[in-house]
């Protein structure tokens, strides 16, 4: 199959053979051509050269209904699901159940019970509106809606990125089911150690070709995967840590913070050079304890200081001046202007540095946005390119670029490494390795406790909006963790 976007080659010539009742997972780097491929299964797209052929019959999927039509369903990493409208609603949207110009509510309330129960979430109720719902559970209802037709492939893309450990195992569970079925799954996924759990076979695309079809999951080695995906070996280690100076200054601490009826009593420090963990599930409230230091929601209780003078609560502005710089969860819609080229998001928060008599520099901004880019190896090295274009590791550059050129003392990173590729991770990890010897002060949260007890030096675990522990990364692992965690929730 082969895609070209305004002369772009998204897709070079790429091959896929799915069979029925396997898990067929498709790795590649951001940018390789896994969204192009999926999106022309799925009827988004047509391909300019190339062959579909479903159950033996060639086929021409023209749009996202006759994908449906065929049994082709998807779901999206963006979750496309309304929030208005109740799980019922949700799951019969397009294909309502009706008779005579009216809907049959109690028969799709019925429908949607049994569909949930198939799923093993049969304690959701079929009224409760999708805007309430967990990202977890917004996921099974995109599922539902999926499994409500009567399909034979289940097109996931990074169904595990908003995930927790525990929900990630009922995410299995499901995807198990479905095969049993005779369903066919085909799973793209960053974590190359999901793969061992979930899948049959793989296929890996690099640059829109594919450089393996098919592969064994049992026997392919992890060290292959990475080199069919980049193209060189990458060692899929953190970088060594860089011990902290005995003297280095506290630059940020934070004193009895609570924010009311999220997360209570939280305290800690970091100093000059030291990367700060918080470790723990989902809905725990550890991004939620980044935006309150970072002033983006008013806390009910403590204090945040950096050098030792305080901030004033739920200020950004006044953090921001301080030398607190925030990368949020949501890079996309939080932390970028998608639309606006990647000088203009890296200069964003130091406007003021670059404006002349009421106007802006364009020139200098276009100059420092250049150093950032040759400095954090951003590719492609256009500052003028829409920030929408690049791949997500380049777009997590692009925050930390802003923040550098600001001058920031303190960074605040949450999940810096979702939906980031393999390679572009170990460049994001040294980068940031990087930031903290020049003596940056980071504080880090990941759903993926391996990363931080990778990153950082000290790790609090976090539980139900407390903090259970705070103690030397190198003093405890990850089933360590996830036993406090564990112990935590219960008590």
């Amino acid at each position: 199959m082969t895609k070209s976007f305004a002369g772009v080659r998204a897709l070079r010539g790429v091959d896929l053979q799915v069979v029925p009742g396997e898990v067929h997972c498709v790795l590649g780097q951001n940018g390789a051509g896994k969204s192009t491929l999926i999106k022309t299964l799925a009827g988004v797209h047509r391909p300019d050269e190339g062959e579909i052929s479903w159950l033996g019959e060639p086929v021409v999927i023209p749009n996202p209904e006759s994908a449906i039509e065929l049994g082709i369903a998807t779901m999206y990493q963006e979750l496309d699901v309304v929030d208005g409208l109740t799980i019922a609603e949700n799951i019969f949207l397009g294909h309502e159940l009706a008779r005579g110009g009216f809907t049959k509510r109690s028969e799709a309330a019925k429908q949607t019970r049994e569909l949930l129960r198939r799923l093993g979430h049969a304690n959701l109720s079929p009224h409760t509106e999708v805007g309430t719902l967990s990202a977890a559970n917004k996921q099974i209802v995109s599922m539902a809606r999926a499994l409500s037709h009567d399909i034979k492939l289940m097109i996931m893309d990074e169904p595990s990125a908003v995930l927790d450990s525990e929900e990630v195992k009922n995410l299995f569970h499901v995807v198990k089911e479905l095969t049993s079925a005779g369903i066919a799954v085909v799973y793209i996924t960053h974590r190359l150690e999901e793969i061992r759990q979930i899948g049959d076979r793989i296929t890996v695309l690099k640059d829109g070709r594919t450089t393996a079809v098919g592969l064994p999951v049992a026997d392919t080695p992890t060290s292959e995967l990475i080199r069919l995906m980049t193209g060189r070996d990458v060692e899929n280690v953190f970088p060594p840590a860089v011990p902290v100076p005995a003297d280095a200054p506290t630059v940020l601490e934070v004193e009895g913070l609570a924010l009311g009826g999220v997360f209570e009593d939280v305290s800690f420090s970091v100093r000059a050079g030291e990367i700060v963990g918080l470790a723990g599930l989902v809905g725990s409230g550890r991004s939620e304890i980044l935006e309150t230091v970072y002033g983006a929601r008013r806390s009910s209780a403590g204090t945040v200081k950096i050098g030792g003078k305080g901030l004033r609560r739920g200020s950004v502005v006044h953090a921001v001046r301080a030398g607190i710089g925030l990368s949020p969860e949501e890079r996309k819609s939080q932390g970028l202007v998608l639309d606006e080229p990647i000088y203009v998001n890296v200069t964003l928060s130091s406007m003021s540095r670059f404006a002349k008599g009421g106007f802006l520099d364009e020139r200098a901004e276009r100059k420092v946005a250049r150093e950032q880019i040759e400095a954090l190896e951003l590719r492609p090295a256009d500052p003028d390119r829409p920030a929408m274009t690049l791949s997500g590791g380049n777009q997590q550059k692009i925050l930390l670029a802003r923040w550098l050129v600001h001058g920031t003392r303190v960074l605040l990173l949450d999940e810096p490494t979702r939906g980031v590729d393999v390679g572009a991770r170990a460049e994001i990890y040294a980068l940031i390795r990087r930031l903290a010897a020049a003596g940056n002060a980071v504080v880090i949260v990941s759903s993926e406790i391996e990363e931080v007890l990778g990153l950082a030096d000290t790790v609090l675990v976090v539980a139900d909006g407390r903090v259970l522990k705070t103690l030397p990364a190198s003093q405890i692992d990850e089933h360590g963790v996830l036993d406090l965690v564990m112990k935590g929730t219960a008590a």
